[in-house]
């Protein structure tokens, strides 16, 4: 995924005196290899200094995994949109199809179902989308709140000190106003009220 792809927020960021770094990260790769390229990242980049994480989908998890993995890294918070932390099931329909399996990849085994916790003491954020429009329900309904390929169910983190849902789907909850404003609050507070 192409650190572009969050260029929208990043700009928004900059706006409130912020000076986001992009990460670009390999979707198909083991998770393994991007957690640690993105620490390799975080080290070089922040030189021990707390920074805050803003991750989208994949790059949530992706968060969530190299800060629980590297306590190391300093932080300020994480915030998640639309992360499919404890699975996905959009995700495993689609990788029942040869097509799903080989655009996966290595990451298809991030879709089974799973526990997720924050071992962190720094505020996590969790944004739920709830707008059922998107690539996933191409292959079948989503049971409860979804934001068209994320369950809202699925993005829920144990330890998490705020989770907000919004009327958005799941492409958009990256270059969201709404959302952004939503990120530049939690940012400031570690929190969205």
């Amino acid at each position: 995924m192409p650190g572009a792809a969050m260029a929208l927020l990043a700009a928004r960021l900059v706006r409130a005196g912020y000076a986001p770094q992009l990460f670009s990260y390999r979707g198909r790769s083991p998770l393994e290899a991007n957690v640690e390229r993105l620490a390799q990242f975080a080290r070089a980049r922040l030189a021990g200094r707390p920074a805050h994480f803003i991750g989208h989908s994949l790059g949530g998890l992706l968060i969530l995994e190299t800060l629980n993995r590297h306590p190391e890294i300093a932080a300020r918070s994480a915030l998640l949109l639309g992360s499919p932390v404890r699975g996905c099931l959009a995700g495993r329909r689609f990788g029942g199809h040869r097509a799903g399996r080989w655009m996966m990849g290595a990451c298809g085994a991030l879709w089974e179902e799973r526990e997720a916790r924050w071992r962190r003491p720094e505020p996590l954020g969790v944004v739920a989308g709830t707008l059922p429009l998107a690539f996933g329900r191409a292959f079948g309904r989503l049971p409860g709140e979804n934001d068209g390929v994320v369950c809202v169910s699925e993005t829920r983190v144990e330890g998490m000190t705020a989770h907000i849902l919004v009327r958005q789907g799941h492409s958009l909850l990256g270059v969201s106003g709404q959302v952004g404003k939503l990120a530049e609050r939690f940012l400031e507070t570690g929190r969205f009220a």
